[in-house]
């Protein structure tokens, strides 16, 4: 099942590339594994999003579904990732999970922190 922006309640999306690297890197992982990506205080400018493999969904989690691929998001993280965009991007400066995020006010160069 496919959930994109007209139809996630949160307004986060999964790209289709971020979707074909999770299912890459669950591969390696236990059966039942999922990418959860979280925000937690810190990193250059304020707050840092956190990639995490689980195997356990919590019952406030935000369960996002794309090409075979399953992301959980926190209920303490929903806030500031509302509106984002999830991504894999493979560039000059190397492979990573990218999240575009319009509560952003402010992001370092590594793109791994943020203010808001």
């Amino acid at each position: 099942m496919s959930i994109d922006l007209a139809v996630n309640p949160r307004g986060i999306a999964v790209t289709a590339n971020a979707a074909k690297r999770i299912i890459s890197v669950m591969a390696q992982e236990p059966p039942g594994s999922m990418l959860r990506v979280s925000v937690a205080g810190g990193g250059c400018s304020g707050f840092q999003y956190i990639f995490d493999v689980d195997r356990e969904r919590a019952a406030d989690d935000l369960v996002i579904e794309r090409d075979g691929a399953t992301v959980l998001i926190d209920e303490t993280s929903l806030d500031l990732l509302e509106g984002c965009t999830i991504d894999f991007v493979d560039d000059l400066i190397g492979q990573s999970f990218r999240i575009t995020n319009p509560n952003a006010t402010s992001s370092c160069g590594c793109g791994t922190s943020f203010a808001v």
